[in-house]
């Protein structure tokens, strides 16, 4: 199936309801039979007249959007697949304003929508970092004095701010993938043990001169360059995940305007992914199927996004 190129190009393609089902049960069976998610046989029909299949083993009924970021959603799955380009390909992130303007879905189920999409974002690797690694922390969010009193209440709850701004720590290969994650604070207590589960043991590692990054000298040529006199010494910066930083914020600031610090993780792995599919050799097309290749498997609940419990 040829996949659209361009943004022109996905808007008609996506409006055809049999070919989104055909272009997503194509990437989840890609032998061409659909497995029943319920009891994993193989023995399907397909109902032409519902668009969903029946399992001879077990007798139950499945459409192409259950076990996926689709599932329970009565939303066609020709936005979804609108919304999925959209969020891979803007580089600065997309407002759930703008998909709801665009492709015809209220303003909160496009932010749910946008959440899920980030869920499948999230594609995780057992391969570390190697090579010339740089690792950085920075801060993210508003200061305080623009904050309302319950909303300055909130950060000063979760503790391990300053002033009112959430810290993540990242790491690039030069030139390479990115990691970043969202933690409690910049000591060496969480720094340390974070770049040693991401970063091959014996790489070289660039960093400034926190003081938290000296604890791993034994298990990386450490360089470290002094910001209060030079950013660049020779061939050691850390200006690449400078730049990454710089792509985030700029997202942050200028699309979300405003991220709760229980989502930043969720905006982080946006960016991470966008930033990691940059040189993807079928640009718009090859990041979106890189992110379609992402959705089965993965669910989040509207409960568990807004963090509901039941009794509490």
């Amino acid at each position: 199936m040829a996949l659209p190129k361009t943004l022109q190009d996905a808007i008609v393609f996506f409006s055809d309801d049999d070919i989104c089902i055909n272009l997503v049960a194509s990437w989840r069976w890609p032998d061409g039979v659909a497995i029943c998610p319920h009891c994993q046989n193989n023995t399907t029909s397909f109902l032409s007249t519902r668009k969903i299949w029946k399992c001879k083993a077990c007798k139950k009924q499945f459409s192409v959007k259950l076990g996926t970021i689709f599932e329970d959603s009565a939303i066609p799955l020709g936005k979804w697949l609108m919304a999925i380009w959209m969020l891979a390909n803007c580089k600065n992130g997309v407002s759930s304003y703008e998909i709801h303007r665009n492709i015809g879905i209220t303003q909160k189920s496009a932010w749910f929508v946008l959440h899920r999409i980030r869920v499948a974002m999230v594609t995780g690797s057992i391969e570390k970092l190697s090579g010339t690694v740089e690792a950085d922390e920075t801060w993210v969010g508003g200061k305080s004095i623009n904050m309302h009193a319950s909303k300055r209440k909130r950060f000063e709850m979760k503790g391990g701010v300053r002033d009112h701004k959430q810290a993540v720590l990242g790491m690039v290969e030069r030139k390479g993938r990115v990691r970043a994650k969202v933690v409690p604070n910049a000591s060496g207590k969480i720094i340390v043990p974070i770049v040693r589960e991401n970063v091959e043991k014996g790489s070289t590692l660039h960093t400034d001169q926190w003081t938290a990054y000296e604890l791993l000298q034994n298990d990386y040529v450490h360089e470290a360059v002094n910001h209060s006199i030079q950013y660049v010494r020779d061939n050691v910066h850390t200006q690449g995940i400078e730049n990454f930083w710089s792509l985030l914020k700029r997202t942050i600031k200028g699309t979300y305007v405003s991220v709760a610090p229980e989502h930043l993780q969720a905006y982080v792995e946006e960016q991470t992914f966008r930033y990691n599919e940059r040189k993807n050799k079928d640009n718009d097309r090859g990041r979106f199927v890189a992110l379609l290749e992402s959705i089965s498997g993965k669910r989040l609940t509207y409960k568990e996004l807004i963090g509901y419990h039941p009794g509490h």
